[in-house]
């Protein structure tokens, strides 16, 4: 078996684990973010897994990244003797790590390291509640684990193999262990295949009483479920903590002079998010290509705010959401600004129709937010007639499919219908 990626021990009761955060500032990087809030976030972020205390914290300036170590062998010895000096167990570095870099670095300092993608894992297996969560964040989690194998056997030699005539080289401990993940990951997609099929039939019922969906999206810690807390009187988890609540959450709200909506709560977003639970969570995300209306929740007050927007955005086009779906970007923590900053954000907000400022904590704009949802949603579901030819068998399969068709006659050259749908569905629909 491959030694499994570093996880905190916490069988014998609350035993803590010294760790360090190393933010490497890699100046040849034309998309490197501005390093003290880079480092803050990942601070941030280690504190998020329990039983974590965070000795120190430290920028590593670097002209060029070193293939096999990552810094230089000055800046390691100078590293080493601080992890020593601070009993550092655990030491985090905030960006890719190579398999070989951590191998190499793990033997330099005698420490465990995880990169931010490790690390950002670990937070993710230790938050997912539902069954679903659990099997994407295995998937994820095996699928970097997979990658990272090298790291794990290089100390063995290749067995002898074959029927015994030859006895050329067997299969190595490697490729065996890569297998059993293969395996193992075959196991999983097919638990969440069925999973993912509740969760269709659980639309499918919700599409026949045709209520819009209404998602909150954004950067993690933006305050999305502490809106939707005091939108729908929910007990959502909400925390100042990044990834506070990863499986998505839904509650139906009916807006003041508007419809009845479904809201839902989706996993926050974060800068270099790795690919491997991008993907993982496209079906707990499905909810977010499904909506009627996206409002993109922003932590105006926070320094990286446009740029934690770039990344959400990139993200959301990157999982395939439809272009022509409505949104909004909800400015929340009004709060935590001072008057003249917070007067500016008002005033951005009066003269830009897409854009709402709000504070999730005091209520201010609220009441806005939904008059401005409540006014997008009008018409959102509405009744049509269709004419359909015989050989128009994929639309029709198409409108059943998505449980829309309300009454059907069949003519001498085809089919009338008669539809309750959505403003998205009926777009998507003009592109079959």
């Amino acid at each position: 078996m491959s030694r499994p990626p570093f996880q905190i021990d916490d069988t014998a009761g609350p035993k803590r684990t010294r760790a360090w955060v190393i933010h490497p500032d890699i100046k040849s990087d034309n998309d490197r973010r501005i390093a003290e809030p880079a480092l803050a976030e990942a601070v941030a972020l280690a504190r998020a897994l329990p039983h974590l205390d965070v000795e120190g914290a430290n920028i590593v300036p670097l002209r060029t990244v070193s293939a096999g170590m990552l810094f230089g062998s000055g800046k390691i010895e100078e590293l080493r003797l601080v992890f020593e000096e601070a009993e550092v167990e655990l030491v985090l570095v905030d960006g890719p790590v190579t398999p070989v870099q951590q191998r190499n670095l793990e033997k330099a300092w005698g420490v465990k390291l995880l990169d931010r993608t490790g690390l950002i894992l670990e937070i993710f297996s230790d938050r997912a509640a539902t069954r679903e969560g659990v099997l994407q964040v295995e998937m994820a989690a095996l699928n970097y684990q997979r990658t990272r194998l090298v790291r794990a056997w290089t100390h063995l030699e290749r067995q002898r193999g074959g029927l015994g005539f030859v006895g050329g080289p067997g299969e190595t401990q490697i490729e065996s262990d890569r297998r059993a993940i293969d395996e193992q990951l075959v196991r999983l997609r097919r638990q969440l295949d069925k999973v993912v099929k509740t969760r269709a039939l659980h639309r499918a019922a919700r599409a026949k009483v045709p209520f819009p969906i209404v998602a909150l999206v954004g950067y993690t810690n933006a305050g999305k479920s502490t809106l939707f807390n005091r939108m729908t009187g929910a007990d959502v988890m909400a925390k100042d903590m990044l990834f506070a609540t990863l499986d998505p959450t839904m509650r139906s709200l009916v807006l003041p002079d508007g419809p009845e909506i479904i809201l839902s709560d989706t996993v926050g977003f974060i800068s270099d998010l790795p690919t491997e639970l991008v993907a993982a969570f496209r079906a707990t995300l499905e909810e977010v290509l499904a909506a009627d209306i996206i409002c993109h929740v922003r932590d105006i007050s926070h320094a990286e705010t446009e740029s934690q927007a770039r990344n959400v955005r990139d993200i959301l086009t990157s999982l395939g959401v439809p272009k022509d779906t409505r949104s909004f970007e909800v400015w929340n923590k009004l709060d935590q600004l001072d008057e003249d900053r917070a007067a500016a954000v008002r005033a951005r907000a009066q003269r830009d129709d897409s854009v709402l400022a709000i504070s999730a904590i005091t209520g201010e704009g609220l009441d806005a937010l939904q008059a401005v949802i409540a006014e997008a949603l009008q018409g959102a579901v509405r009744e049509a007639e269709l004419t359909l030819a015989f050989a128009d068998g994929k639309k029709r399969a198409w409108l059943f499919e998505q449980d829309v068709v309300i009454e059907e006659t069949q003519t001498e050259d085809g089919f009338n219908l008669v539809v309750r749908w959505s403003a998205q569905q009926e777009a998507q629909y003009q592109r079959l």
